[in-house]
């Protein structure tokens, strides 16, 4: 267990976030508050109560890039949640890997921790690997979700896949060697991602460019379902006036793709060859 000085100067520094925090807008007042809550009556009584803390523990260690995000944004999304969710998963293989390789000093310190019931280690590891695997999506979602270019989605799998490795030798030889592996492995992968985070993150220019690429290109189809639209009722007009007040032919499927405008009823559709009546 932490000295009682330590812990003191933990929640000090709860309480700094917290009243940095109401100075930023209600949103992030709002997750400094719940933070410390959760630190200080759920998280700090777990530690010596059930193992279930290292993942409390995680939430905890996770809020605060959200906090940054809220203070400076006044608002949550998507792109948010990359950095606190690598953050999460990150948590889980350093602690147990600590955990494993610290089981006599966690126990001396009254600490409840999954190793203590996991005399092989295999439970302990197989954790570790499982919150590594989880991870690997994180660089894909940012590339695809507009907040880093293409190169960000490539080093983060291999960061990745090398710490998945690392919790693999831990899974099929589980040792102080093999944990103290993947341990010095999750130093490394922290730092490196959040350089590369910041190294490849796209600014909000080419934010907004892409943004109004992607509303050009629907634009652009959209428009050109309205003028083959148009080009098949003058046709069907000439050739059958009746038939084109009735029903119409399918269109390409480049614009059949199009849904049409809500709770408009969905148009009627024959074989340009059906003009008998």
């Amino acid at each position: 267990m932490l000295p009682c000085g330590l812990q003191l100067l933990e929640l000090q520094e709860q309480h700094y976030w917290l009243a940095r925090s109401v100075q930023a807008n209600d949103l992030a007042a709002g997750l400094a508050a719940s933070n410390l809550i959760l630190y200080a009556f759920v998280y700090t009584p777990l530690k010596q109560i059930h193992p279930v803390n290292t993942w409390v523990g995680a939430v905890v260690g996770a809020i605060p890039p959200l906090l940054g995000w809220a203070a400076a944004a006044s608002e949550l999304s998507l792109n948010s949640m990359i950095l606190p969710a690598a953050l999460y998963f990150w948590q889980l293989p350093h602690f147990m890997a600590l955990a494993y390789l610290c089981r006599a000093d966690y126990l001396a310190g009254g600490y409840r921790m999954l190793s203590f019931a996991d005399p092989t280690g295999k439970r302990t590891a197989w954790v570790s690997l499982r919150n590594c695997l989880y991870m690997l999506p994180l660089g894909l979602f940012a590339y695809n979700w507009g907040l880093t270019s293409e190169w960000f989605s490539f080093e983060a799998s291999l960061l990745t896949t090398g710490l998945a490795m690392g919790a693999l030798s831990f899974v099929l030889a589980p040792s102080q060697k093999s944990a103290r592996r993947m341990f010095h492995g999750s130093l490394l992968y922290l730092p490196a991602l959040m350089a590369g985070l910041i190294l490849h993150r796209l600014p909000n220019e080419q934010k907004e460019h892409n943004n109004i690429h992607q509303t050009s290109e629907i634009a652009g189809v959209l428009r050109g379902a309205e003028l083959w639209d148009e080009e098949e009722r003058a046709r069907q007009q000439r050739e059958d006036p009746k038939h084109s007040r009735r029903a119409q032919s399918r269109p390409p499927v480049a614009y059949a793709s199009v849904a049409p405008f809500p709770f408009l009823p969905v148009p009627v559709y024959v074989s340009p060859e059906a003009h008998e009546f």
